[in-house]
């Protein structure tokens, strides 16, 4: 066997790249995910090292940041759990079927992320307002969205759903159709060739969508306040939480409640890669 072939990938030598050898992309990788990535989250860890693990827990354990950080938790998961639903359905409507407009409604999709947050937070505060296009019928069924939690729901739905669309998007479109017609030649329902089928190689993707959506719905600010009427205790996120501590010139506690959305962040995102690591095994997906 030559060692053309071996380098080919025939034996244990690597193939030919056209690009930069290990050491030195693996050295610009470093250099800059220290000096973007790494270097401004350890001056921020460093900035409240000096209020100790009792000063940290003291800034969790007080009631309106709590508060704070419950709404931006438990309200960012709910909106990611239905994104998941909402954007799987929209990747497959966008993909598997040919309609008049799908490239425009294609396009709707990344809306989001190329309109300003303050102009979608006006946008939503101005439709589900209580004299809104949709607050008004919502308001006589005695459903209030604006100035509340759900319109921070609201909020971070419309802002994550792009990330499930264009995560699961190509993977639908690689999905075979022969797979689906030989579930049903075989008496499968509907049902079950979603379930045994489909399911099993969008599951990597979905869960990257879903740790991509809560990313970016806990750390969302301009589309919230808007709509979230900013009440303490009960529509208050936690983003706008460091916003008034620094205008009190409290940087201590801006500080702390930075560092604490900072270690929830990252062990859920964690939590969530190793869930995706483990289906990836599962499914024998890479």
């Amino acid at each position: 066997m030559s060692s053309l072939a071996q380098r080919g990938g025939l034996g244990s030598f690597p193939a030919p790249s056209v690009i930069p050898g290990f050491r030195l992309t693996f050295g610009f990788t470093l250099f800059y995910l220290t000096l973007l990535v790494l270097f401004p989250l350890s001056t921020l860890v460093w900035r409240s090292s000096g209020l100790g693990l009792s000063g940290l827990i003291a800034v969790a354990t007080e009631p309106r940041v709590a508060a704070g950080l419950q709404t931006t938790f438990l309200i960012s998961f709910l909106a990611a759990v239905t994104d998941l639903f909402f954007g799987l359905v929209v990747a497959w409507v966008l993909t598997r079927y040919a309609f008049p407009g799908r490239r425009v409604f294609d396009a709707f999709v990344d809306l989001p992320f190329a309109l300003p947050t303050a102009v979608a937070g006006i946008s939503l505060a101005a439709l589900y307002a209580p004299n809104g296009w949709f607050g008004a019928p919502l308001a006589e069924i005695g459903v209030k969205v604006a100035f509340t939690r759900l319109g921070i729901y609201v909020a971070l739905i419309f802002v994550g759903l792009p990330f499930i669309v264009r995560t699961v998007q190509p993977i639908i479109a690689e999905l075979e159709v022969e797979l689906e017609e030989a579930s049903a030649t075989l008496g499968a329902s509907r049902w079950r060739t979603v379930r045994s089928v489909l399911l099993p190689p969008l599951v990597p993707a979905l869960l990257t969508g879903f740790a991509l959506a809560f990313a970016r719905a806990v750390g969302e600010y301009g589309s919230v306040i808007f709509i979230a009427g900013n009440i303490a205790y009960v529509s208050e996120i936690a983003p706008l939480l460091i916003i008034v501590k620094l205008e009190q010139y409290d940087y201590a506690g801006a500080t702390g409640i930075a560092t604490i959305m900072l270690a929830i962040s990252f062990g859920s995102l964690l939590a969530i890669n190793l869930v995706q690591a483990w289906s990836r095994r599962r499914f024998g997906h890479v």
